[in-house]
């Protein structure tokens, strides 16, 4: 997959300004072609992500959306519906356990996970790990 291998062999083109926005860009060009539909379930994510009271979307600074409740991120969903959100290390590790999320694709070690959005019926998944995150972040 071409996300993997600009991760883990590109990762130092971060570090150039809009490099990260560029692929990003690219990205979504993919999903035009590839998955059209997984544009119209992100920008329903979106929409309805940004509904919830206090929430702000920007792009993330790796590309993507960024949803930020009170200065701190809840989540945030790369253009080929890779979202990826923080939680304390035993939040992680039950929903491992649970089977729902996988280790974050760059920082498996930490609090990080990453869950794929591949179809309609991955919406939902993905609602309520964002929702999870934003109560997480109304209990900071």
């Amino acid at each position: 997959m071409m996300f993997s291998f600009v991760i883990k062999r590109l990762y130092f083109l971060c570090n150039f300004p809009f490099a990260s926005a560029f692929f990003d860009c690219l990205l979504k060009i993919y999903c035009v072609f590839i998955n059209h539909k997984l544009i119209d379930i992100q920008d329903e994510i979106e929409k309805e992500v940004n509904d919830w009271p206090d929430i702000e979307s920007k792009m993330h600074k790796f590309g993507g959306v960024e949803f930020i409740l009170h200065g701190n991120e809840i989540g945030h969903i790369h253009s080929n519906g890779l979202l990826d959100i923080l939680f304390t290390k035993e939040i992680k590790h039950k929903l491992l356990f649970d089977g729902q999320i996988s280790n974050h694709h760059r920082f498996p070690k930490s609090g990080w996970i990453s869950f794929y959005i591949k179809s309609e019926k991955d919406k939902g998944v993905a609602l309520s790990l964002l929702r999870y995150s934003y109560q997480q972040s109304l209990l900071l």
